[in-house]
């Protein structure tokens, strides 16, 4: 069995050959109590389709490689990927393959809203919402989209904001609405300056487009990551393994689950060779993110 061959040994079976039994479960995801430590609270969270995993407690997750790591590191064994390749092969036994997604954003996550329209942002409401969170009006058309959007369960019709990620989704914004369109993953933007040396990794785009208004530029020097949710932390190491970055900016809330995200990074950070991790956090103290930070200095209510 080699390190393709462990990837798709669904996590499922993993958790069960552990001997945790599912906590709560969706079209979208499990939700296990952690074999990572004793817990009342199912905090490891598994996606089904792109299999992959997230401990919310521990701030960290990825592929099934990963998890067989952290658990022979917990029970006091060696815990190399070649061990956890042993693990898998003496203990997963045969098992059917997964046919790795990216494209996994279901109905719980995206409410089943069904794309009817792409366009330049025009409605007054929107130009309004922006005004109000402190995002000028041309640096927003160049990264966000006016999406109208219907209703699968009741056919209503709604208009919002749209950020588009990397599979062809958006994350949907109005005053009133949030939501998103499947699929949902991250969102990668690149820097002013070819090959940049640094990374950025925002949770949402409203604080990514804060962050470049508060720069007062079009667009930040470096590459930038939006999460778009922290579950999908995993899937942005990818982007940043290997590809040359010295510095990793990263932007996440001042809550607990956006320390946890930092934590997660900074042990990522740790096994990359000539990449340092920099929390931006100390810049937008006491506020809970960028964008309320960058309300708060333009002198607008939150």
């Amino acid at each position: 069995m080699n390190i393709e061959q462990a990837k798709t040994i669904p996590i499922p079976l993993i958790m069960e050959r552990i001997g945790v039994a599912p906590f709560r479960q969706n079209e979208r995801e499990i939700r296990y109590l952690s074999p990572l430590r004793q817990e009342r609270t199912a905090s490891l969270h598994v996606h089904k389709v792109r299999n992959v995993w997230y401990d919310f407690g521990e701030g960290k997750g990825g592929n099934g490689i990963d998890l067989v790591c952290a658990y022979l590191q917990v029970c006091g064994e060696d815990a190399t990927v070649a061990d956890a390749l042993r693990w898998l092969r003496s203990t997963a036994g045969n098992f059917t393959p997964i046919a790795l997604s990216q494209k996994a954003c279901t109905a719980d996550e995206d409410k089943g809203w069904q794309l009817k329209s792409v366009k330049p942002i025009q409605h007054l409401a929107l130009v309004r919402y922006l005004d109000k969170r402190g995002i000028p009006l041309p640096l927003a058309k160049r990264h966000l989209k006016e999406v109208h959007v219907q209703s699968l369960e009741n056919g209503k019709e709604m208009f919002a904001l749209g950020f588009p990620n990397e599979d062809g989704g958006y994350e949907l914004r109005n005053p009133f609405f949030k939501s998103c369109v499947a699929p949902k993953t991250i969102t990668f933007i690149r820097g002013a300056i070819p090959k940049p040396v640094e990374i950025h990794l925002f949770e949402g785009f409203m604080d990514y487009l804060s962050a470049v208004a508060s720069c007062k530029q079009e667009q930040l020097n470096g590459d930038s990551i939006v999460l778009n949710s922290l579950s999908c932390l995993p899937e942005a190491f990818p982007y940043i393994k290997g590809y040359g970055y010295r510095i990793l900016f990263s932007w996440m809330d001042n809550d607990a689950p956006g320390k946890k995200a930092t934590k997660a990074l900074a042990e990522f950070v740790r096994t990359e060779e000539n990449l340092q991790h920099k929390p931006v956090n100390a810049t937008f103290t006491p506020h809970k993110d960028v964008n309320a930070w960058h309300m708060h200095a333009l002198g607008l209510s939150t």
